[in-house]
């Protein structure tokens, strides 16, 4: 079994995280599934009011005994839902997307005088740095191969810069990983562990339109773009973010026309919630990374978590030791 220092910190079997994923991506059954499986699981807190964060860390809470964090968006947090997310006591809170403006260390405080560990996502080697010196205890290195908002520096070279640049603290490798493969790439590079968004959608617990799973499983990796037109509909500008997501006919009508869909935002707003209610995958954004080109099934989370640990034991074992001669 593979153990690392990840392991050991958030009490967990395997070094295998679900990515918190904004919110509405993330639900009670999902995490409780990855925990169960010895996983780490997240709870997307960013649109949940704070009652709905009482009621899924209940939910979550009556499915499982084991650790999961809580995941809040920095830059648009709510100081209502963050004090509920500290009093219920999680494991670790999940911080991602600060302001450049925004003291982080205070926030970081407020985690560890709750009695949680707290982690910090960063898509480049300076807000790694940040996050480090505010005292978060684990630095996730997130990649642009990733869906939804990601940065612009690939996973393979950001990982060990992060790594260097914050030791010894421990790093999560994120953006393009689904695999086994992926987890000893991970590893390989001086990760403890990995942080999974795009495979754990594509897993029966997910809520997530079943036609939205299955888009995944059908894409080849290459039919996702970086861009800020999901954004800009919905009126949401993440601080130096852009979206990978599917480049479907909603994304083609307003490639490069974004002053028009300015102009009629609250209608493609509209437009787009609805075809989100109703799965269509040409009208709704869909967020997911190119790793989709490695997943072939919808499968449960535990599933996930048991095939990667078990791939990842075989190449290390069986594989890696033969070409050391």
């Amino acid at each position: 079994m593979i153990h690392t220092r990840l392991c050991d910190l958030l009490k967990i079997q395997h070094p295998i995280a679900l990515g918190g994923m904004g919110g509405g991506h993330t639900n009670a059954e999902l995490v409780a599934a990855v925990c169960e499986a010895g996983g780490f699981g997240a709870l997307g807190c960013a649109f949940l009011t704070a009652q709905q964060i009482r009621e899924s860390t209940a939910a979550i809470r009556s499915r499982t005994s084991k650790p999961f964090a809580l995941n809040f968006l920095l830059f648009m947090l709510d100081e209502d839902c963050f004090a509920v997310g500290l009093k219920e006591k999680p494991a670790a809170i999940a911080f991602a997307w600060p302001r450049p403006d925004q003291n982080l260390k205070q926030y970081i405080n407020r985690a560890h005088d709750a009695g949680c560990k707290v982690t910090l996502m960063a898509g480049g080697v300076p807000e790694a740095e940040c996050a480090a010196t505010a005292g978060a205890d684990i630095i996730i290195a997130q990649g642009t191969e990733g869906g939804g908002h990601v940065a612009w520096m690939a996973t393979m070279v950001l990982t060990p810069m992060v790594v260097d640049a914050v030791a010894p603290k421990p790093v999560l490798a994120a953006g393009g990983i689904a695999d086994g493969r992926g987890l000893v790439a991970a590893l390989a590079l001086g990760a403890d562990g990995v942080l999974l968004g795009t495979r754990f959608l594509a897993t029966n617990e997910a809520p997530y339109h079943q036609n939205f799973k299955q888009a995944i499983v059908q894409s080849d990796g290459h039919d996702t773009i970086l861009t800020e037109i999901p954004d800009v509909a919905l009126n949401m500008i993440w601080p130096g973010a852009m979206s990978r997501v599917a480049r479907n006919k909603f994304v083609e009508r307003w490639a490069a026309r974004e002053w028009a869909l300015r102009q009629r935002q609250a209608e493609a707003a509209a437009q787009v919630m609805t075809a989100y209610k109703t799965g269509d995958i040409h009208e709704a954004p869909l967020f997911y990374g190119q790793d989709a080109g490695l997943i072939k099934d919808i499968a449960s989370a535990g599933e996930i978590i048991r095939r990667m640990a078990k791939e990842a034991e075989n190449i290390l074992s069986v594989r890696l030791p033969t070409l050391n001669r």
